[in-house]
């Protein structure tokens, strides 16, 4: 092993590009005001606000509404943080946006999202950085020589206008907090986490102000919460550990402030963690990407707002950085891999997600960042890639967002990437005008067949998880203040109710199967910590503790202390919702017992469970206190639904 300065040096070397997953993604869109060639308001063939429905995200009326989306960039930063920022050639590939999204200088904002429209998107994600929120300094006006209306305004005030300019024309919009600086993303950059140069109360208060600023808007649809999570020079982000570098639980606690205290009708997109590990062959490193959900996912306290996304690029990989050189390793690349395995690796990574229905972590997976070099790519690996991967974007009718939208272009060369390039002149090349080889992929993308049309209302299925703290997924019960003093509390969401618990591990599973919600309309409930409601003769575990429910109410919640059991939260049912009669005790202190064909999926792993079958409710744990015993979950009482 190296001595420990040794080893510090080494990382330090690592660290910057330890971070370089989608390597050239990341910038932030900024807004600009109307101007000479306004986009003509167009009428939406959808209704806003944006939900989902199992896999599917869908519109006021039910409707599918598929995130075709690309990203605006330029507004969270396009300067490389080396050499003066005036300079174009410190900025990536040269294309100074001038804190503002890119392109304001060379075409009027109307002109652009017309650009948008005729290249088939109906969205469009939208960076900011977190330092752009509180810039006073107004934009240069050679950043917005083509929209002179702009001239004077803030960067803040500049993203006002793009958001109002591109929901005028139909457009939904998707806001991203792409960085914390604005400069250009992502390596070691002090952007790799939502806290990494800011509090984290700074991030929660600059998501709440921005929620709220668009809450008038309803075609601003959804809350990206940060872009692509990944190691610094020492330290990894993980998923669920309870610290401070747990996206997990940041992104779950600002998740539920946006829809509880900002903008309710908002969708809240969660990245995956995009890199841990040092790039070096023979230390651990990879993309987690959303593998970590399949064991732990979110459980918003409104349901059917969660949104997972992903990105991939040919030239990083699975367990490839990125980079060329300085930590560059023998790992493959995305685009080394062949059809099939590049399925079978993303399907592991991010497409089991929509791919697999009824689990806890069933949900729509966006890909808002994929992308490749254009006219000036020549190269057989990108080229296929991007073939392959567009081709596994239509067999999985996946929500996508290409990076980027907008570049620069002088006599058709230049960084090449964009699907739209301007040139100084004001003149445009696309992706559709004859000589990108792009552009058969692109509009089979765009145009392919998929999903359409209504979409009925799908089961939901989700996790509790007090590991660290109290989860509290219920209004009512974050409403109804403190119920178990000193204990960590758990509460599925109010339209949900707990069918399964873990033996040990502190999990439950809620779901809404068979019956809907069942809690009456008052929200009346009762915390029980003793046997008051077990009537003589109905003695379901013998020999146990059991916290019982009073006839008419369900499980929806509990409360621990340590592992152990400390109280049961009873929901009052309404009329009709319960049914009659006796039940059974599922056992599941030395085995699972979950029925033949269990839904709801892994909910803790590693752990025994129990849980009750799709007609039935939950209506009392019982525990034992033996010695060496930790009073952890040990039966079910199950009742049959009315």
């Amino acid at each position: 092993m190296s001595s420990r300065p040794a080893l510090t040096a080494v990382l330090l070397l690592l660290a910057l590009v330890a971070g370089l997953a989608p390597g050239t993604a990341a910038a932030s869109p900024g807004d600009g005001a109307a101007d000479e060639a306004e986009p003509a308001a167009a009428a939406a063939d959808w209704a806003a606000p944006l939900s989902t429905r199992g896999r599917w995200i869908v519109d006021a009326n039910g409707d599918r509404f598929k995130l075709k989306s690309g990203n605006w960039h330029g507004a969270s930063g396009t300067w490389n943080g080396d050499g003066d920022k005036a300079d174009d050639a410190n900025h990536h590939a040269g294309e100074n946006a001038g804190r503002v999204p890119i392109g304001l200088d060379r075409a009027p904002m109307g002109e652009i999202i017309a650009g948008f429209q005729e290249i088939g998107i109906n969205s469009v994600r939208l960076p900011f950085s977190n330092e752009m929120i509180r810039d006073t300094a107004p934009v240069a006006d050679d950043a917005v020589a083509a929209n002179t209306g702009l001239r004077g305004r803030t960067p803040l005030e500049v993203y006002d206008a793009v958001v109002r300019a591109l929901t005028d024309a139909g457009l939904a919009v998707i806001l991203n907090n792409h960085t914390n600086t604005t400069r250009w993303c992502c390596g070691v950059d002090g952007n790799e986490r939502w806290n990494a140069s800011q509090s984290v109360g700074q991030w929660e208060d600059d998501w709440l102000f921005m929620a709220r600023r668009y809450q008038d808007n309803k075609r601003v649809v959804g809350a990206d919460l940060y872009n692509e999570v990944r190691r610094n020079i020492l330290d990894d982000p993980n998923w669920g550990l309870g610290d401070n570098h747990d996206w997990f639980t940041a992104s779950q606690r600002v998740g539920d402030r946006i829809l509880t205290e900002a903008n309710p009708d908002l969708l809240i997109v969660v990245e995956g963690i995009n890199w841990t590990g040092i790039p070096v062959d023979g230390f651990p490193h990879g993309r987690p990407t959303l593998e970590p959900a399949r064991n732990l996912s979110h459980t918003l306290v409104d349901s059917g707002k969660l949104v997972y996304s992903a990105h991939f690029y040919g030239y990083t990989g699975p367990n490839h950085s990125g980079a060329t050189g300085t930590g560059e390793t023998t790992d493959p690349r995305y685009q080394d891999l062949s059809p099939s395995e590049l399925i079978d690796v993303t399907n592991r990574q991010a497409f089991f997600v929509s791919g697999e229905q009824d689990k806890h972590f069933t949900a729509p997976v966006w890909i808002s960042e994929f992308g490749v070099g254009g006219r000036e790519e020549t190269k057989e690996k990108p080229r296929a890639w991007f073939e392959n991967f567009v081709d596994q974007l239509v067999r999985t009718d996946a929500d996508f967002a290409y990076w980027p939208l907008v570049g620069w272009h002088e006599n058709g060369t230049g960084n090449g990437w964009a699907l739209l390039h301007w040139d100084a002149a004001g003149k445009r090349i696309g992706v559709n005008d004859g000589d990108d080889w792009r552009s058969g992929a692109w509009n089979r993308l765009v145009g392919a067949d998929g999903r359409t049309g209504h979409v009925d209302p799908a089961t939901e299925w989700s996790v509790l998880s007090p590991d660290h703290a109290d989860f509290v997924a219920s209004r009512r019960m974050r409403d109804a203040g403190d119920w178990d003093s000193g204990a960590r509390k758990a509460a599925c969401p109010d339209d949900q109710r707990i069918v399964g618990l873990s033996h040990t591990g502190n999990r439950g599973l809620c779901s809404d199967v068979t019956a809907g919600a069942l809690w009456d309309g008052g929200g009346a409930h009762e915390t029980v910590k003793d046997e008051r409601y077990v009537t003589d003769g109905n003695d379901w575990a013998s020999g146990y503790t059991k916290l019982q429910c009073p006839d008419g109410s369900f499980l929806n919640g509990f409360s621990v202390r340590g592992a152990a059991v400390s109280s049961a939260l009873c929901a009052k049912a309404a009329p009709g919702k319960l049914g009659g009669g006796g039940g059974r005790t599922v056992w599941f202190d030395r085995g699972d017992d979950r029925g033949d064909s269990p839904k709801g999926g892994e909910f803790a792993s590693g752990h025994l469970k129990g849980q009750c079958a799709d007609d039935e409710y939950v209506a009392g744990v019982a525990y034992t206190g033996r010695v060496g015993s930790a009073r952890t979950p040990d039966a079910l009482y199950c009742r049959p639904l009315g």
